[in-house]
């Protein structure tokens, strides 16, 4: 099955703003991750074109890399996610910049297209809005806390559980 998922949020800061909040990602001062919520993103050696990290169960490759700019990751796990996600800023105008998030993939068993459609593209979007949420949580005295629909509640739910089973075994 062909995946395109995008998401994308307006920023009203500069891009030179968003671009050094953004050069944190992954790293110990990371402001954009929901590290709180979700499994950290992780890194061995950083993020430099060629390491291999990921967050979860999610393993991915660095394949193109402008800090505070671009981002594009190759696949690795689960297996049969074929392709690549990417985080890239634009500028808007001179006080706006977007941000945009988008996975280009296709997956290539039925078991692969089944994990996507039930399970992870709704943790994924759920994640990635809360990471959108802390970019602008970072600028503004009004914060945003997204609210996850019943679906997500469960899955967190199940994978909270899983993740314990597995620590404890």
């Amino acid at each position: 099955m062909r995946v395109i998922n995008i998401h994308k949020r307006t920023i009203h800061q500069s891009e030179v703003k968003v671009s050094g909040l953004f050069k944190t990602l992954a790293t110990s001062e990371d402001d954009i991750w929901p590290k709180d919520k979700w499994p950290a993103i992780r890194f061995k050696n950083g993020l430099r074109v060629g390491n291999s990290g990921g967050h979860g169960r999610i393993r991915y490759t660095v394949i193109e890399f402008v800090p505070g700019k671009h981002i594009k990751f190759e696949f690795n796990k689960p297996d049969n996610f074929t392709g690549t996600h990417e985080l890239k800023i634009y500028s808007l105008d001179v006080q706006c910049t977007e941000i945009v998030h988008k996975i280009e993939m296709d997956t290539t068993s039925i078991k692969a297209t089944l994990l996507w459609c039930l399970i992870i593209r709704w943790l994924h979007d759920a994640l990635i809005e809360d990471a959108f949420d802390n970019v602008e949580n970072y600028f503004f005295s009004h914060k945003k806390d997204l609210k996850y629909s019943l679906w997500v509640i469960l899955l967190r739910q199940i994978y909270k559980r899983k993740s314990f089973k597995i620590k404890q075994a």
